[in-house]
């Protein structure tokens, strides 16, 4: 298990610089220019050129990799964990991140883990009951949950439970605007407002992520449902169940077998999943103003702030690339076959 850790690592890293890499040189191929952005519509030629200065887009793309990465004299780079400046707001694009990413692993860990535990049984009742009024239900929910955008499951959540039924906050960000929020140790609100000992803020925190939860978890729902029962029946017809069945097993022993094998499956699936909405969920935090990662990444491309969407790509790749870690780590302790 060791070597494998020590393997899935590595292949990391090179994916992440090979990742790294890529995205510098492939955001200064787009056709935009930011030192027309910045100087505003008819510059003069010398406030351009000074422009491009300022933002070092006249050195050489070997020169500004290298400045990039720490490796010249111009000062720190991503190497020494600097992701340089912003160049629209001039603060350090990783206090930025760091702002903005709590939000949205709060929103979208806390939907997998819900949506993970509603879909796995509901997956299995489907599955135990092939052809039934259960099995029907569980496949027309599968298809019906993942067959509309979130945006649209989110804006249809906001008219119900907030407009027509009055039960949920109003969908202006992570707390009511009159709230003080509590000072920021994890940058997590719920938690933060623990450490910070007041409660009221808790719950107004879980109130205002309720509809957007509720959202991801409707649509995640969908496609981990779908993939636990056809992975669940595909097991209960293995060789293994057949013998445990014939050797008098009960009943809920031999579903637990089946569902270790169907689960290595899920979980990849529920892994990828989980690595998409990391900058994916832009969508349902722009219903439910939520500022999140993925408004912070959709307002720097369309600032063409390159250290910003440099950032950004960097963190959520290595993001998912620990999630695949963990997955694959999971799948190992299911199937230790696949160790060796």
């Amino acid at each position: 298990m060791g070597r494998y850790i020590v393997k899935r690592v590595a292949v990391g890293l090179v994916q992440l610089i090979g990742l790294t890499v890529a995205v510098f040189f492939l955001i200064r191929l787009l056709p935009a220019d930011p030192a027309s952005r910045l100087v505003g519509m008819n510059p003069s030629r010398e406030a351009y050129e000074q422009a491009r200065h300022q933002l070092g887009l006249d050195q050489p793309l070997l020169t500004q990799l290298g400045a990039y990465l720490g490796l010249s004299s111009s000062g720190p780079g991503l190497l020494e964990g600097d992701f340089g400046t912003s160049w629209v707001t001039s603060s350090p694009v990783g206090s930025e991140i760091a702002t903005y990413l709590p939000v949205t692993l709060e929103l979208v860990t806390i939907s997998f883990l819900i949506a993970f535990l509603v879909s796995v049984p509901i997956g299995m009742v489907g599955a135990l009951n092939p052809g039934g009024r259960s099995d029907k239900a569980v496949f027309v929910y599968g298809l019906f949950a993942g067959s509309q955008p979130e945006f649209w499951w989110g804006l249809l959540f906001v008219y119900v439970f907030f407009f027509a039924l009055g039960w949920a906050p109003a969908p202006l960000g992570s707390l009511s605007p009159m709230t003080s929020p509590p000072p920021s140790v994890t940058g997590f609100l719920t938690i933060d407002s623990l450490l910070a000992g007041q409660p009221d803020v808790f719950v107004e925190a879980l109130q205002h992520l309720v509809l957007p939860v509720a959202t991801l978890v409707f649509v995640l729902s969908g496609p981990i449902v779908k993939m636990v029962r056809q992975n669940m029946a595909r097991a209960l017809r293995a060789d293994f169940v057949l013998y445990a069945n014939c050797a008098g097993l009960p009943p809920a022993r031999v579903a637990r077998y089946a569902l270790r094998a169907a689960m290595a499956p899920s979980m990849t699936l529920i892994g990828i999943l989980y690595g998409f909405m990391l900058g994916g969920a832009v969508l349902v935090e722009n219903v439910f103003s939520l500022p999140g990662i993925g408004q912070y990444a959709v307002r720097a491309v369309l600032a063409y702030d390159y250290p910003a969407i440099q950032g950004v790509v960097l963190v959520i790749t290595a993001l998912s690339l620990v999630v695949y870690l963990g997955i694959d780590l999971i799948h190992a302790a299911i199937d230790p076959r696949i160790v060796h």
